[in-house]
């Protein structure tokens, strides 16, 4: 089949990627001239795992393109998926200019039958108002070419997206049209005759879904978060609470991970987002706004507690391993990382950095920091000469550490691991003044 897709960002790309590696033709298309070109030669500007490697064997094989052009990429694809960004607004509500943009250019070039599909996570409603908008569209040019609107949610982790599209839990479809089912059905063939679940409802249901599944998630872990400020309180361990709860088939072990907070494009948007969309229907959602609120307190819970173990980060220097809100990708975005590095710069302290890979998206974030910040190039450089080292993301290459040297290098031997990495390695507290959460 034939498929075009607005948008080369997080979503648009690895979904053109991956559909032309399920064997269908696939345009992409985007206003950013560089990114395009880069995207021509192989280049993709995110941090994926595989994604650089599916990306340059669909181009080999002439089953992805990707041009500015939006009226070629409309006009010669039979279905088109919007995959633009819905960043939050002041109030929490996502943003849908760039949405509805797209669905207006759809109007303006569609010449037959097309599908048009939202990837993006939108607000209930949404598929309605790009409906409305194509109509409004189509008769200002004066045709009546037939078109049916389709809700089809994402449910990508970020570095582990290849494998969540070729193996997703769920593939939700939200449509009252059988000709657009079908399409559907043939669009995702391969998952379809993999018997991945299907779940088919109406547009409403559809753009719930997956504000629901993320609110929940964030939930769950603002919940074991708060569990771990007692612990440490109580005298008990949250890895061990954590484990007990998991073991129950109604809880399930996922998501139970103590930590510095959640972040990254997803949790902080949507939980935000449909915490404003409860409000617009005179609904007030007292669970998800307590997660937000206890998510919130989390980052501020770590700053204080490496201030208070220290008695003061005034003029002490302090090294932090991770930026980005989680491993193998280079997303910073609400990372818990950029709070708490500014809570402890506000103190007073100076920090040395390192991130595999979120180092470039940081220093515009923390920008106005920059006087207070040093990058450096690996781990052990970030730590040398510092007063106290902050785990604050668990990459792989941070979780088998030479402490030995690490250790030595130091001025102090603070160690606040915010992601509990070596909360079971004794060793480790015969090295450092050892800091985990919950423990």
């Amino acid at each position: 089949m034939k498929i075009g897709i607005i948008g080369t960002g997080y979503v648009g790309l690895v979904q053109g990627v991956m559909l032309a590696d399920f064997g269908h033709q696939v345009i992409n298309v985007d206003i950013n001239e560089e990114k395009i070109e880069e995207l021509k030669k192989g280049n993709p500007a995110i941090h994926e795992p595989g994604l650089s490697d599916y990306l340059k064997r669909n181009l080999e094989y002439k089953r992805i393109e990707f041009t500015t052009d939006v009226g070629y990429m409309i006009e010669n694809s039979d279905i088109i998926f919007i995959a633009v960004g819905t960043p939050p607004k002041e109030d929490g509500s996502a943003d849908l200019q760039y949405v509805l943009r797209a669905a207006n250019e759809v109007s303006e070039h569609i010449n037959n039958y097309k599908v048009v599909v939202n990837k993006s996570t939108v607000p209930v409603g949404t598929a309605k108002m790009v409906t409305e908008t194509i109509r409004q569209g189509l008769e200002k040019r004066g045709e009546s070419f037939e078109f049916d609107v389709i809700s089809n949610p994402e449910f990508l982790r970020e570095g582990k997206a290849i494998q969540d599209t070729l193996y997703p839990d769920r593939v939700v479809v939200g449509t009252t049209s059988e000709r657009a089912r079908e399409v559907m059905k043939k669009v995702y063939n391969v998952l379809f005759l993999n018997n991945v679940p299907f779940i088919f409802t109406n547009w409403e249901t559809s753009e719930m879904i997956k504000y629901a599944a993320n609110a929940f998630l964030a939930v769950k872990i603002s919940f074991i978060n708060e569990m771990a400020l007692l612990a440490e309180k109580v005298g008990a361990n949250v890895q061990e609470i954590a484990h007990a709860m998991g073991k129950d088939g109604r809880i399930s072990p996922k998501f139970l991970h103590a930590g510095p907070g959640y972040g990254g494009s997803c949790f902080p948007k949507d939980t935000k987002a449909i915490v404003n969309i409860a409000n617009s229907y005179g609904e007030e959602f007292q669970v998800i706004k307590a997660a937000i609120s206890a998510n919130e307190k989390q980052k501020k819970k770590m700053v204080e507690k490496i201030i208070n173990a220290m008695g003061s980060v005034k003029g002490k220097t302090l090294a932090i391993l991770g930026l980005s809100f989680k491993p193998e990708t280079d997303d910073v975005r609400d990372a818990p990382s950029l709070d708490i590095i500014s809570g402890l710069v506000e103190a007073g302290a100076k920090i040395k950095a390192y991130c595999p890979k979120g180092i470039e998206e940081t220093k515009w974030r923390l920008e106005k920091l920059s006087h207070s910040i040093t990058y450096c190039e690996n781990e052990y450089e970030a730590a040398n000469e510092t007063e106290a080292l902050i785990l604050m993301t668990e990459w792989h290459q941070f979780r088998g550490m030479d402490l030995d040297k690490i250790v030595s290098s130091m001025q102090d031997t603070f160690f606040f691991d915010l992601r509990n990495v070596y909360a079971k390695d004794l060793g480790v507290r015969e090295l450092f003044k050892y800091y985990g959460v919950g423990i």
